[in-house]
């Protein structure tokens, strides 16, 4: 697993990194100091999962799974306190995955990685990951998916919102292009967006993810996991993911939003 360990003493933040170097030799585990060097590092490194300490001078951990659920909606969250009364109040807000109580007992710590492993996004084998909470985001094998061109993440974006309905070439367009003009010659563009998405997804095994046919296109669904499909469906383990932010890349996501409140 990808982990950080958050808290303001760097003592209890070696003993941990310790801990789950020596349980999980083949992860990845970082030890930060404060809520400003967490924030940073999420910014830029992909994480499973991060063990806050509750209290620190500048920030609480509860609030900082808040702040770090905003730059990766699929972490999961365990708080590290001496006050179990405080991560109860915490696991009961949907956020918290977990809690341990210092110190932290090595048992008691695998139990806690074999808890985060089992309900983990990243632990979907075989298909294709797919985020929409917070920006929009592909990955294959755990790894990011790159697209040759943007209008084509966009428009595999689009599809994706669509859950399998199929899409008109001129809706494609609207989408795509803020003046909503149909032309031939964007829908010429547009097949070579459908082109660049099918080569990715071929490069993975993916063949048959896109369904094209006479001027519509759509996904087939089997292949993929994806986060707001899991909560639209009324996935326990996916409701409390979704923050206010979907796709917020592209300006057309914004009319999803009210559908997602309201469940």
């Amino acid at each position: 697993m990808r982990t950080i360990v958050v808290d303001d003493r760097q003592l209890a933040v070696n003993a941990l990194v310790g801990s789950l170097k020596e349980l999980d030799p083949e992860g990845s585990h970082a030890g930060l100091i404060s809520p400003q060097e967490a924030l940073s590092y999420a910014s830029t490194h992909t994480l499973d999962a991060a063990f806050l300490d509750v209290e620190m001078p500048s920030m609480s951990g509860l609030d900082l799974a808040k702040q770090l659920q905003k730059l990766q909606p699929d972490m999961k969250f365990v708080l590290v306190t001496g006050h179990t009364e405080y991560a109860l109040d915490a696991i009961r807000s949907h956020i918290i995955s977990d809690y341990l109580v210092k110190p932290v007992a090595d048992s008691d710590l695998k139990k806690s990685l074999d808890h985060l492993r089992g309900t983990s996004a990243h632990a979907a084998n075989g298909k294709i990951r797919v985020r929409c909470f917070g920006s929009f985001e592909v990955f294959i094998n755990d790894e990011p998916v790159f697209f040759k061109r943007s209008k084509s993440k966009e428009l595999f974006a689009y599809l994706v919102d669509a859950r399998g309905s199929f899409c008109s070439m001129g809706e494609l367009m609207s989408a795509l292009w803020e003046d909503g003009e149909v032309t031939t010659s964007r829908n010429s563009q547009i097949r070579t967006f459908i082109s660049d998405i099918r080569h990715v997804l071929e490069e993975s095994g993916f063949e048959d993810v896109i369904i094209k046919e006479h001027n519509v296109v759509a996904l087939r669904l089997d292949d993929i996991d994806c986060d707001y499909f899991k909560y639209m469906d009324r996935d326990p383990d996916a409701m409390h993911l979704y923050t206010g932010e979907y796709m917020r890349q592209y300006s057309w996501a914004e009319m999803r939003i009210s559908d997602l409140t309201e469940i």
